[in-house]
C-alpha cells in the first residue's frame, strides 16, 4: 500500500503540468518558441511547486497543533487563524493597499494565535501547560468574530475590491513565474527543518505534558515556538494562495491509518503526501468542465468537510 501510494504520487506531480484547458505534449515542452512552452513552464510547474509546498505546510502544521492540543480535530484552519489571516488581508486590500500583503496576514496570524494562546492560559492557570478542553470553542468564536469583521470590510469596499476579498477566501493557487513558488518552497524548507530540530520535544510532548516537564522540558517555551513558526509559516501561505481549509485535518488522520506509526516518524510523509493532496486537488479544479477555474479551496473543503463530519463521529468510539 505505501509503495503504491508513493508511485501514484510521484506519477501525480509528475504528469500534473500537463493537464489542464489546454492538453500539453511531452514534445512541445523544450520548444521555447511555443506558447505550449510558456504556459507549461510558467504556469503549470511553478503552479505544481506552489501547490505541492503549500499542501506540505498545512498538513505538517496540521499535525503539530493536533499533538500540542492534544486535539484530533484542531487545526490552524479550525482555531480561526486562517480566519483571522484572511480578515487582516481583506482590511489591508481595503485600507492599507500600499502594504505589502504577506505582512498583513503574518501579522493576522500571529494576533490570532497569540490570542488563542494567551486566553487558554488564563483560563487554565493551575496547569502545566496549555488546555485544550477550551480551545476549540474560543477559536470557534474567533472565528465568527472575523467572519463578522470580514462582512463590515466587505460592504465598505467598492466593486473592484469586492472582487479581490472574494477571489482570496475561496482560495487560488493561480501563479506566473517561479517567484512565488520559491518564497513558499525556501519558507517550507525552514518550517520543515525548524519542526525537525525538536523532533524529540515534540516526542516527549506526543506522551503527556506531565511527562515532557517531568523530564524538564519548558513546555509553554516549546509550544510558544512551534505556535508562532506555523503560524507564520501558515501566514505567508494565506497571503499566496488564500486560506485552503482541510488539508491539516485530512492528509495527518490517513497517513497515521495508513502507516500506523507514531506521529514524530511521520514528518516527512504527512508533509509529502499533503504537497500531493493539494496538487490532486489543483489538477481536479482545473480540469473540471467550468467557464473558469474553480477555486481550489471548494475542491478541499468538499473532501475534507465530509471527513471532518467522519472524525467527529467516531471521535469517542
Amino acid at each position: 500500500m505505501k509503495i503504491f501510494l508513493s508511485i501514484s504520487s510521484f506519477i501525480i506531480i509528475c504528469l500534473a503540468p500537463f493537464f489542464g484547458e489546454t492538453t500539453i505534449s511531452l514534445s512541445e515542452i523544450f520548444n521555447s518558441s511555443t506558447t505550449s512552452s510558456t504556459i507549461f513552464w510558467d504556469l503549470r510547474v511553478s503552479r505544481v511547486i506552489l501547490a505541492f509546498f503549500v499542501g506540505g505546510i498545512l498538513a505538517l502544521g496540521g499535525l503539530i497543533f493536533q499533538i500540542i492540543f492534544k486535539n484530533n480535530l484542531i487545526t490552524p484552519y479550525t482555531l480561526g487563524i486562517a480566519s483571522g489571516t484572511t480578515l487582516f488581508t481583506a482590511a489591508s486590500i481595503v485600507f492599507f493597499p500600499m502594504v505589502y500583503m504577506p505582512i498583513s496576514s503574518v501579522f493576522g496570524s500571529l494576533i490570532t494565535i497569540l490570542i488563542l494562546y494567551f486566553i487558554s492560559k488564563q483560563i487554565n492557570k493551575s496547569t502545566i501547560a496549555v488546555s485544550t478542553n477550551s480551545i476549540l470553542l474560543i477559536g470557534i468564536a474567533l472565528s465568527y468574530f472575523y467572519s463578522s469583521a470580514l462582512m463590515v470590510i466587505f460592504y465598505m469596499s467598492n466593486l473592484q475590491e469586492n472582487y479581490s476579498i472574494v477571489r482570496f477566501t475561496l482560495g487560488s493557487l493561480d501563479t506566473v513565474g517561479f517567484t512565488n513558488s520559491f518564497i513558499i518552497m525556501l519558507v517550507s524548507l525552514v518550517f520543515y527543518r525548524i519542526i525537525h530540530l525538536n523532533k524529540a520535544k515534540i516526542k516527549l510532548l506526543l506522551i503527556s505534558n506531565d511527562t515532557a516537564f517531568l523530564k524538564g522540558l519548558n513546555v509553554n517555551k516549546t509550544n510558544l515556538l512551534l505556535l508562532v513558526v506555523i503560524s507564520l509559516s501558515v501566514g505567508i501561505c494565506i497571503s499566496f494562495v488564500g486560506p485552503i481549509g482541510f488539508i491539516g485535518l485530512v492528509v495527518p488522520h490517513i497517513i497515521k491509518l495508513i502507516y500506523k506509526q507514531s506521529a514524530d516518524k511521520l514528518f516527512f510523509p504527512i508533509f509529502f503526501f499533503g504537497g500531493v493532496f493539494l496538487v490532486f486537488s489543483d489538477l481536479i479544479a482545473r480540469n473540471l468542465n467550468t467557464d473558469s477555474s474553480l477555486p481550489i479551496g471548494v475542491v478541499t473543503a468538499f473532501i475534507g468537510a465530509p471527513f471532518f463530519v467522519y472524525l467527529l463521529l467516531n471521535k469517542n468510539k
